[in-house]
């Protein structure tokens, strides 16, 4: 436990905890209980596959209880992640009917807000970024409205005076991961799903060049089909040969989660500045968010990165200065080398899902389609096509080529 309890203190979580012993056997295993993970087990499960789900840990404990739950594509969209969008595009689309389909199955709502975001700057250098991104946006077909900085204030009262400028993102919405990583262990549990915790996988049985199962610290699981989705842990070596090898690796996050009053007020969107995120929820907390570290697994919050969060929220919204501090955190973003995610075959019997850096509850709903789709089928639907492995290995001939 760390010496001071309030570090690396998460928001409450909301699922029970989960008690369950391992079977012997299941048609699927998946490796790690995060978002991806369960979502893909619950859809496994809905068509009918006895399904065992097993985390190192607990439940979300990698990243998917550390995120803000952003859905936010249009205010994500940067230079050279073109690629991507579409895959992007195509898993918010199908985010509606997911979370029906996720409030059916597990009585739970997941805070589901269609506000839009604000994407924000402050002087001149800043309007001039923001014009780039803009533009940046327009030319990829997304729907983003320029806003003069009075426009900006007029949708939310308690911005600074000094905004300059912002972008209204419409179509970005968001989710509260506290109540979806909730949700999906009702959902799942009640499709049938096992879900064991404290179970690290230690090894993948083989028969030939076909994987049969994985062994554990409490024992062996044989199966039709291993899904590999253990996030930033994915990259480890050791699990996979190296021909397997998976370019992942963890990108440390810090966030803090601060309880607004009807003193304090609140925001009404997502609002992006260069240096922050944050983000309302409907339990009255505002979620800031996220610093991104290349140090590893190096876990827990810093000075640094708690200052860096407060003064850039303070930078904007003054009336955090009255907040409490509820909780920070930290957390490990699953990042691939070119920050796109990976869903695979990567032998028979071996499927693979991670790498979704900063979008994995924007792109859930498409990857667990497309697991169902390689799980059925062997192949990647025509929208997922473009994210298996091979890309990886084809990038030095391309730029032997060029």
């Amino acid at each position: 436990m760390p010496l001071n309890p309030f570090l690396n203190l998460r928001r409450t979580q909301r699922h029970a905890p989960v008690a369950a012993a391992m079977p012997a056997r299941s048609d699927v295993v998946v490796v790690g209980a995060g978002l991806i993970g369960l979502s893909a087990a619950w859809r496994l499960a809905e068509g009918g596959r006895t399904v065992t789900v097993l985390e190192r840990e607990t439940v979300g404990a990698g990243a998917s209880l550390a995120a803000t739950g952003m859905l936010a594509p249009a205010a994500e969209h940067e230079p050279g992640s073109d690629p991507l969008l579409p895959l992007a595009l195509d898993s918010l689309a199908r985010w509606p009917g997911f979370r029906d389909a996720l409030q059916a199955a597990s009585g739970i709502g997941i805070d589901y807000r269609e506000e839009g975001t604000l994407v924000l700057a402050i002087g001149r250098d800043e309007v001039e970024r923001l014009r780039f991104r803009h533009d940046l946006q327009i030319r990829s077909g997304l729907r983003a409205q320029w806003l003069s900085g009075p426009e900006v204030r007029a949708r939310e009262p308690g911005l600074r005076p000094g905004i300059t400028a912002g972008l209204h993102c419409a179509a970005d919405h968001q989710v509260d991961p506290s109540l979806v990583m909730a949700a999906l262990v009702r959902a799942c549990l009640n499709a049938g799903v096992t879900i064991v915790e404290g179970c690290p996988v230690e090894a993948l049985d083989w028969s030939g060049d076909r994987v049969t199962g994985v062994r554990t610290n409490l024992g062996a699981v044989t199966a039709d089909l291993v899904l590999l989705a253990s996030g930033a842990w994915s990259g480890e070596a050791g699990l996979l040969p190296e021909a397997l090898s998976l370019p992942v690796r963890p990108l440390r996050g810090q966030s803090l989660a601060l309880r607004t009053t009807a003193r304090t007020g609140t925001l009404g969107h997502m609002v992006w500045t260069e240096q922050v995120h944050m983000a309302p929820k409907g339990d009255g907390h505002l979620i800031v968010g996220a610093t991104v570290e290349d140090c590893g697994f190096v876990p827990g919050v810093t000075a640094g990165g708690i200052y860096a969060l407060l003064e850039g929220a303070r930078r904007v919204l003054p009336g955090i200065e009255e907040m409490a501090v509820e909780a920070v955190w930290s957390g490990f973003r699953p990042t691939s080398d070119d920050d796109a995610p990976i869903i695979d075959v990567l032998a028979p019997g071996l499927i693979v899902a991670t790498g979704h850096h900063r979008n994995g509850y924007l792109l859930a709903p498409a990857t667990a389609d497309a697991v169902a789709d390689l799980a059925a089928n062997g192949a990647l639907p025509d929208y997922a096509r473009a994210f298996g492995l091979a890309r990886f290995r084809r990038a030095p001939a391309l730029r032997a080529s060029a």
